[in-house]
């Protein structure tokens, strides 16, 4: 056999450790234990490759009679009166190995090379006398003086009663290094099947194997060099058994020997009917009036195990049986298979035998196979389903029906999650003759490069027959309605989602094709085809009880009642969705874990957001850049950025962009491109755009916010954006895809830059489609955006009546948000109209929420305008009163912006998003205390670098106020620029606020 080793990196490192501390003088005990065939030789004579000074020693079964067998290997011929002087002679050879004292007490590369390593291999076959004289050493060695020394035992378990007590306290103990070795994992068998070859191992094989052998690499071996090629064949076909190992085989056909015909008679019917069957069923096969004493003897000889008080009786391991089943012999292995089916109380099982009965190709077999595998498909028993269909296409009479009967199964595999390596199977979906079901399952396959999964998704449409086969055309169109609802084309997904289950209601390809036809209708339907909709939605069960595709409208209420404003029903319906869809598909339930996020994210519960984000992310790949994923992170991002947590929002943006870009999160910034693109040109970057432009408005950098939302825009046919009220535009184009504002944080950006008439028209398209859909919250939002413009613009009346209107708005809606941000807006409004007792009442209905959201950036703004506004008694706050007075804490009211305790971890004012500065912070020189709050923080940001219209946005002070608060500065403070304002306040050390 060839010697070949893989893996085992984590036991090669605690032996590896245990060789450095035993160089610096503190000796080691090691237990290596496994079971027979899992490589602990192996793995210690690989240790042992680069440790000059070993004494080895190996048990050997049979040869425990001779005492000091073992330790004659370690010290050579002796006579030892008693384990005690084995013991003495075992410590003078180890003083005597060169070199055991180092040159020094470290334990560099020399000092680890002087580790003397003693080694018991196959200790439970080992003599009693020699464990005890090594006991007695392992004990003693600190006698040696400076001793640099590890014992290393090999056992198969050192609870084995051939081991002595006194050695498997020694070395099962606490102090003991105890390296217990398992199987290799799947990816290493394949690295050992491409080492011994002369076949590769599939992914799906190696999967198999792994599940046959639990990774045994002695019976990977065996099977590997014996089987060759022919190996990855069996272990592709779910409906067979694999070969035993043949040391397996051997074993099982020795313990067979001694058992009467009744004993084998049983366990060759129990393993035709399986790993596991009920005993009645195995006596009936086999012919047995009573199989009780031949169970008996099954399980003395380790050949079956049973239960109290249960009737099924199992094979011990996959191997064994194996090595019964495949014992028989072919014709009384078919015989026998013949005679489960003719017992069989279902046609599944029937079916099973007789297909395992057939000698080959078996026309009419096959099609009843099949049959039965698209009865479970349409029942989403995936695996089953699999078995089946793999079993038709073994029997399948003609290339033609073997292929269309594999792509079939190969559907239910990646259904199932059943596909480790996607590229595998489509170079061998590749090899199969041009179809609609060829194209469409390459279309699936390759769904990480959405463009190419539509482009052959369009092929497959063009070669399928909607008529002649809806079954086909249903799965075309639910993967489309995936697509475009990844792409966050919800109107299409709705239509493609709508036609699938027209198509054929009980055979979905796709476990969401229900809730993307209600997601769609959520994001682009009117008001009354919502309410329709959700009136018919009105009489599902609980989720607990509901059938997989009331889960699935359970979830598209959930997401319809997002949209219109029901916030507590959405989350009562999403929570329970999630929690009964364990089971289901890692794609449905990270649907359902960012459907129930975009809630929770509304309804201000941001730590739950968080809570649900993460999990679900962890069920896509390693880039986690899946379309589902990128949702996820996006709603990560703006909870991160709504609560001033910047570094994690701008974390969350990394692994959305892949590390790219240069816009506000760090700067990354992703262009949609053509508003009628593809999948893969759209959904991402809405995604994307959405997190840095929610990021950017937290940041105060509108400029930002406006690169990241304009390109969502739909382009005309030159690429250049269009008029948002061109009546040609289709009307999906400022939807809110899945469910997140954005088109008011544009207007807002706009307004802010002065570009006013630019926030009129996409405003003005807002606000019809609010009106359409009649959705509070968009209203609210719009609302809310109407009236910083009108006040930007001067209009007083219109911008009073717009906040009167967000205000009433802002009552029918759940987001504790979106209100504050009413609230805030309309504060600032009415505190540069010199209604200042109206404005602090806003101001603080503003923070009240905020506070309780842990708000940052929006708090610290709202704490801005509170202090420029005047004296403002009895601020309530999360964790108690703040500022206002002695009481509190804080500073005198009408001083400097006052912080938060309990915000966001630390006092607000902390960020560096031009914030106040907590009380305790703020320190003046001593000519400055003639300075008011608002010179305090126009000289902060002043001293920051900011110019003065970047003063002014963020002040929300016009530039002409700016420059006459910087005059009044210089002159109170001595200083000609704002380069030596700024010199002078950091050379006394004063920390102002937006000085950060």
């Amino acid at each position: 056999m060839r010697q070949v080793f893989v893996g085992r990196e984590e036991e090669l490192a605690a032996l590896a450790r245990a060789r450095e501390r035993a160089g610096s003088g503190r000796p080691q005990r090691v237990l290596v234990e496994g079971p027979p065939g899992s490589g602990k030789t192996a793995l210690v004579r690989h240790f042992l490759e680069d440790v000059p000074r070993v004494l080895y020693a190996e048990g050997e079964d049979g040869a425990t009679a001779f005492p000091y067998g073992v330790l004659e290997q370690l010290i050579g011929p002796g006579s030892w009166a008693d384990p005690r002087a084995g013991g003495i002679a075992l410590l003078e050879t180890l003083q005597k190995t060169a070199d055991l004292q180092g040159p020094d007490g470290t334990c560099g590369d020399r000092t680890c090379a002087e580790v003397v390593a003693l080694v018991v291999d196959d200790a439970q076959w080992a003599d009693t006398a020699s464990l005890e004289a090594l006991g007695f050493a392992a004990r003693r060695l600190r006698v040696l003086g400076d001793p640099r020394v590890m014992v290393v035992v090999v056992v198969r378990d050192i609870a084995d009663p051939r081991v002595p007590e006194g050695q498997r306290r020694l070395f099962g103990g606490g102090a003991a290094v105890r390296v217990r070795l398992g199987g290799l994992a799947p990816a290493e068998l394949r690295t050992l099947g491409g080492a011994l070859g002369p076949g590769t191992l599939t992914a799906r094989a190696a999967a198999r194997l792994y599940e046959h052998t639990g990774g045994n690499p002695s019976y990977v071996r065996e099977l590997l060099e014996r089987e060759g090629p022919g190996l990855v064949e069996v272990l592709e076909q779910t409906d067979t058994t694999p070969p035993a190992p043949r040391s397996c085989a051997f074993s099982v056909r020795a313990r067979l020997l001694p058992c009467t015909a009744d004993t084998e008679a049983l366990l060759a019917a129990a393993s035709v009917l399986g790993r596991c069957c009920p005993l009645g069923e195995a006596a009936l096969l086999a012919g047995l009036a009573d199989p009780l004493p031949a169970l008996e003897q099954a399980v003395r000889a380790g050949l079956l195990t049973e239960r109290p008080d249960d009737s099924v009786v199992r094979f011990p391991d996959p191997v064994v049986h194996a090595a019964v089943y495949h014992a028989l012999g072919p014709a009384r292995r078919r015989a026998l298979h013949r005679g489960a089916a003719a017992l069989a109380a279902d046609e599944e099982t029937a079916l099973h035998h007789r297909a395992r009965a057939a000698a080959g190709p078996a026309p009419g077999l096959s099609a009843e196979l099949a049959a039965c595998g698209r009865r479970s498909v349409a029942g989403q028993a995936w695996h089953k389903a699999e078995r089946q269909l793999s079993a038709a296409a073994r029997l399948a009479p003609g290339r033609a029906a073997y292929e269309q009967y594999t792509l079939e199964s190969i559907e239910c595999r990646l259904l199932a999650g059943d596909v480790p390596d996607t590229a595998e199977v489509a170079a061998q979906v590749g090899e199969f003759a041009a179809s609609g079901w060829r194209s469409y399952l390459l279309g699936r396959l390759g769904e990480a490069d959405p463009d190419r999964a539509e482009s052959l998704l369009s092929d497959a449409w063009r070669r399928c027959d909607p008529v002649a086969d809806r079954v086909l055309a249903a799965r075309i169109a639910g993967l489309f309605a995936a697509l475009c609802g990844s792409a966050a084309r919800d109107t299409e997904a709705a239509n493609w989602a709508g036609l699938a289950l027209r198509l054929a209601p009980h055979t979905p390809a796709v476990d969401t094709v229900r809730y993307l036809a209600l997601s769609g209708m959520a994001t682009s339907g009117r008001a009354g085809q919502t309410a329709r909709a959700l009136a018919a939605l009105d009489r599902l069960p609980d989720p607990a009880v509901a059938s997989p595709a009331q889960l699935q409208d359970l979830m598209g209420r959930g997401t319809l009642r997002t949209v219109t404003g029901d916030l507590t029903g959405a989350l009562r319906d999403l929570t329970g969705v999630l929690a009964a869809g364990r089971t289901h598909t890692a794609p449905f339930r990270m649907t359902a874990a960012g459907a129930l996020a975009a809630a929770e994210y509304r309804a201000g519960h941001w730590d739950a957001v968080l809570g649900h984000c993460e999990p679900a992310l962890s069920l896509t790949d390693d880039g986690g850049q899946s379309h589902a994923a990128l949702y996820c992170r996006m709603l990560a991002t703006l909870t991160h950025a709504a609560r001033g947590s910047f570094t994690e929002a701008r974390e969350q943006l990394r692994r959305m962009t892949g590390g790219t870009g240069t816009g506000a999160g760090a700067g990354m910034s992703v262009r949609v491109g053509s508003g009628t693109a593809g999948p893969g040109g759209t959904g991402p970057a809405v995604w994307t755009a959405l997190a840095e432009a929610h990021l950017a408005r937290a940041l105060g950098r509108p400029e930002d916010v406006v690169a990241a939302l304009e390109p969502l825009l739909p382009p005309d046919a030159e690429g250049n954006h269009v008029d948002p009220l061109d009546p040609l535009d289709p009307l999906g184009h400022l939807d809110e895809p899945g469910a997140v504002p954005w088109p008011d944080l544009l207007a807002d950006a706009w307004t802010e830059l002065g570009e006013h008439h630019r926030a009129a028209r996409v405003l003005g398209r807002y606000e019809a489609l609010a009106l359409r859909r009649d959705g509070p919250g968009a209203l609210m939002r719009a609302a809310r955006s109407r009236g910083t413009l009108a006040a930007a613009l001067g209009d007083a009346a219109v911008a009073e009546k717009a906040f009167r209107a967000a205000l009433w708005h802002a009552r029918r809606t759940e987001e504790p948000f979106g209100r504050a941000q009413v609230h805030l807006a309309y504060g600032q409004f009415l505190r540069r109209t010199s209604k200042r007792a109206r404005a602090g009442e806003q101001l603080r209905e503003a923070r009240g929420l905020l506070v309780r959201l842990r708000a940052r950036p929006d708090l610290e703004r709202c704490e801005r305008e509170l202090a420029v506004g005047g004296p403002v008694v009895g601020r309530p706050t999360a964790g108690g009163p703040v500022g206002g007075g002695p009481a509190a804490g804080g500073a005198p009211v009408g001083g400097a912006p006052v912080g938060v305790p309990g915000v966001g971890g630390s006092p607000v004012g902390g960020s560096a998003v031009g914030g106040s500065v907590a009380p305790g912070r703020e320190r003046l020189p001593a000519d400055a205390s003639s300075l008011t709050a608002q010179e305090r923080m126009v000289a902060g940001r002043v001293a920051a670098g900011l110019t003065n219209r970047q003063v002014a946005r963020e002040l929300v002070i016009s530039v002409k106020t700016v420059e006459f608060h910087l005059g009044r500065i210089y002159a109170k403070l001595g200083v000609p620029s704002r380069t030596r304002l700024a010199a002078l306040l950091a050379g006394q050390g004063v920390a102002l606020p937006g000085q950060d």
